[in-house]
């Protein structure tokens, strides 16, 4: 049986007279991994920023958990455990891996705004931080600063920053980008290990990563959804052969 976590229906964008999102119905599965891919100027970033609040849709509906979000403000699905990460690494540069995570694990403790505190207080999240370090494969990074860290690593300190809020349903925002093949290697597999118990929603453009983790992918153009489904169907659709204008057939010769 169907048990969507995110729904949009009739989802509308309009800036300034040009329509960017065109009545989009969307429907992400509980326990999946969803992509959002298309050419450039398809609208995925658009569709991306509505369906996190970070824009206000002209028309149609998000439902999450069932629930109606369409006018919820970021921290409000933040807190229901809707996390999104972003294209531009997002951490704390001048602070450690150590310090970032637990920036996230603040909010069980209810002390985020406590800036006058001494830092020894968050000592006592230290052991969970680790475990998440561990988790993502930065255990031994944990003291180095952020702006010193890899590239293929500041994504996965995101993505440990992120596992830190307890996010039943993680977006992410072109988490490969800018990789090389081996930190897309490592960060397509952490993906994968952290799915187990929540669902994750993302924006890629590498369809080798498409293809080896994602349960089902939409296809957006100029606005609307051109298709929907499993990768070996979707692939495989002359209408998104001729919309990639040559990518395609790459797209049919990656597979799991």
């Amino acid at each position: 049986m169907s048990d969507p976590i995110l729904q949009a229906q009739g989802l509308t964008k309009d800036f300034r007279g040009f329509r960017a999102v065109d009545h989009i119905d969307l429907d992400v599965e509980r326990g999946h991994i969803h992509a959002l891919i298309g050419p450039n100027g398809a609208g995925k970033t658009t569709c991306f920023n509505l369906l996190t609040k970070f824009l206000e849709p002209s028309a149609g509906t998000i439902l999450y958990n069932g629930r109606d979000i369409t006018r919820d403000r970021p921290a409000q699905i933040a807190r229901m455990g809707v996390i999104r990460s972003f294209q531009i690494s997002a951490v704390f540069a001048h602070m450690t891996a150590l310090q970032n995570v637990r920036v996230g694990l603040q909010r069980a403790l209810r002390t985020s705004f406590h800036f006058w505190k001494r830092e020894r207080s968050l000592d006592v999240l230290n052991t969970r931080a680790m475990e998440l370090l561990a988790q993502v494969d930065l255990e031994s990074f944990a003291d180095v600063l952020a702006t010193d860290l890899p590239y293929g690593r500041k994504r996965a300190l995101e993505i440990a920053t992120t596992l830190a809020m307890e996010p039943e349903l993680m977006l992410l925002d072109e988490p490969t980008a800018g990789m090389g093949l081996e930190d897309v290697a490592r960060v397509t597999a952490l993906i994968k290990s952290v799915s187990a118990g929540r669902t994750i929603l993302m924006v890629e453009h590498n369809m080798s990563v498409v293809a080896g983790i994602c349960d089902r992918i939409t296809v957006l153009q100029r606005g609307t959804v051109l298709a929907d489904g499993p990768y070996r169907e979707v692939a495989a659709d002359p209408r998104v052969i001729e919309a990639y204008m040559g990518t395609a057939p790459q797209m049919s010769e990656a597979h799991p």
